[in-house]
């Protein structure tokens, strides 16, 4: 069976002629597409030659997050999700043995992302979509993303969660905007799904966390805790000087605590450490983390599969799992 890179974007040929034509697209410059770094300029035959090279059979592509647009005028945003999409779907056609698709949906408008999400599952081929941790600081648990899970459910569409648009004052310094702020977003996508009581509403959600999760392995833990779910701590818990609660202000839709939901989502591998991928394997299970390199953003995972292979903590039955049954469950259902 194929190895399946489920974590791989690319730049639409289309908007890198205009580029370099006009100097924009649709209003957006060159930076939006990454067109900097070499591994966006690259034509298909290139791309399938590294894949290739990398031992990887097929990529799920993405177009990138600078896509995503929620913030342009509604026809704007959708003129430029319908282009990426059918772009997508055209290599997904013509190479399906190498390629699989995620498009992207105008979320700042619902009926409008469901009117796409539609078009391109059903007539375009597209295994699913690729949105960002929030919409314009929305999260996807309010009420108004409500008739959007449910077409997702009705379609059982694989939604990849990847960040895009925000604050990103906090992480300017030293990159930490990739270093820590893509991981926080993601936490928090984690957090407003399971306790926001998403996933006992719709419980069988195709759901997938960019660059392993962000910090959701590490953190859920703490989530328990914050939710009272743990026991007292110590014989005579809350003997202390100052005025102490076990858990302040803490309620929530969902009807377990956080780390019962870890299973219900699927996870990438980009962790850049053994330690961290056996963590998380540890945490979650092998049985849902899936290849993913982030290919070719600057953050890629260098080489994956030989790397994952060479891992000496990792078994031969988990890195089976990891590199190509998850892939062939996900990819059949």
């Amino acid at each position: 069976m194929p190895i399946v890179d489920f974590h791989a974007h690319w730049t639409p040929v289309r908007y890198r002629k205009a580029v370099a034509e006009r100097g924009e697209w649709y209003g957006l410059d060159g930076e939006v597409g990454e067109l900097q770094n070499t591994g966006f300029a690259m034509n298909l035959e290139d791309r399938i030659a590294d894949m290739d090279a990398l031992g990887v059979d097929m990529q799920v592509l993405s177009s990138c997050d600078g896509f995503f647009q929620y913030d342009k005028p509604l026809e704007t945003t959708i003129a430029i999700h319908r282009e990426c999409n059918d772009e997508l779907a055209e290599i997904v056609r013509d190479h399906p043995d190498r390629f699989a698709g995620l498009g992207n949906l105008p979320m700042q408008d619902i009926p409008s992302a469901i009117s796409e999400l539609k078009r391109i599952v059903e007539e375009k081929g597209l295994i699913g979509v690729m949105i960002d941790d929030h919409v314009l600081g929305r999260t996807y648990d309010q009420p108004e993303f409500l008739p959007f899970w449910d077409a997702v459910s009705r379609l059982n569409t694989l939604v990849f969660f990847h960040q895009g648009l925000f604050q990103r004052w906090r992480f300017g310094p030293w990159n930490l905007t990739n270093a820590i702020g893509n991981h926080v977003e993601r936490t928090c996508t984690f957090a407003a799904l399971a306790i926001g009581g998403v996933l006992d509403r719709y419980p069988d959600l195709k759901l997938l966390l960019a660059h392993g999760g962000g910090y959701v392995p590490y953190a859920v833990a703490r989530m328990d805790k914050s939710a009272g779910a743990f026991a007292p701590d110590r014989p005579g818990f809350g003997d202390y000087k100052v005025p102490y609660k076990a858990v302040v202000d803490y309620s929530a839709p969902a009807c377990e605590p956080p780390s019962a939901y870890v299973r219900r989502f699927y996870y990438d591998t980009c962790t850049f450490s053994e330690a961290n991928l056996r963590f998380m394997i540890d945490t979650i299970g092998a049985d849902r983390i899936l290849l993913g390199t982030d290919a070719p953003a600057p953050m890629v995972l260098t080489d994956a599969v030989r790397w994952i292979e060479g891992l000496n903590s990792i078994t031969d039955e988990e890195k089976q799992t990891i590199l190509v049954d998850n892939a062939e469950r996900l990819l059949t259902v």
